[in-house]
This record gives structure tokens, sequence and C-alpha cells, in this order.
């Protein structure tokens, strides 16, 4: 991210930002496919795909709060949070939730790619942010 101070207008100006969705992924601590986008100050918005007939490893985050909208194929996300805990069914056009500290799991139930976009605010700070714990699944082998 690119901020330029201008002692003129008396504030910092945020240079725009044009990305690309690219095919090289980073795989993420859960064992998703994570394209990074654009990052600011208050948070970073990426790319997630899991594979046909993958279930991801189940994690909590530290210190980030995210919100993911999903944009194709179909699966489930189980959320728990102190004594409430849910499954519920996501496919396009479906957006929820991933509070901070939030155990969650997810898992490809359809025929193609499991794919959405997440905003995590504040940005990303790296895998050390991602702690496993015990999920709902049994997560498919291969990913970490």
């Amino acid at each position: 991210m690119s901020v330029t101070f201008h002692p003129r207008e008396g504030f910092a100006v945020v240079e725009f930002q044009t990305k690309r969705l690219q095919d090289e992924f980073e795989l993420a601590p859960d064992g998703s496919e994570i394209r990074p986008l654009i990052e600011l100050g208050g948070g970073s918005f990426v790319h997630c795909t899991l594979q046909l007939q993958h279930t991801s490893f189940a994690v909590s985050h530290r210190s980030v709060d995210e919100i993911w909208y999903f944009i194709g194929g179909e699966g489930e996300v189980w959320r728990r949070q102190g004594g409430r805990e849910e499954v519920v069914e996501v496919g396009a056009g479906v957006c929820l939730t991933i509070p901070q500290g939030t155990h969650f799991q997810f898992r490809n139930t359809g025929g193609e790619p499991l794919r959405f976009l997440i905003v995590t605010m504040p940005p990303w700070p790296g895998d050390h942010e991602a702690v496993g714990v015990v999920g709902r699944w049994k997560p498919s082998s291969g990913h970490r």
C-alpha cells in the first residue's frame, strides 16, 4: 500500500489499487487456496478456493474478524463460539461472518470448487494468526 502525505492539503492520500485475480495461490493454514487481491490499512481482500471433496482444517483466528461472500460451488461452514454452534449450507450469494476467536471449518459438498471472497479486518498478519482447533469433520489429507 502506497501512502503519500500532501502538506498543502494537510492529509495523506492512499494510492489507487487495481489487481486482476491470478492463477497462482498461497496455501492457507486451513488448507484452502488463497489468491490475494487488495490490502488497505483497515483490511485485506482475498479470493478463496476449496477444491472438490476437500474439508479444511479447523482453526480459530487470534486477532482478526472476517466476512465471507460465496460466489460459486456448494458447501458447509461450521462455526462455534462459546456455547453457540452451527453448521450452515453455503453457495453463491451467501454471506457470513467469522468473528475473532470463532472456531470454524468448511467443506466442499458440491460438484465444483467452492469459491468465496474474504474481507479480513485488520489485514491478515500472517500464518501465525490461525490456531488449530478440534473441528466437526475430519480434514482432507494432503493439506498443510
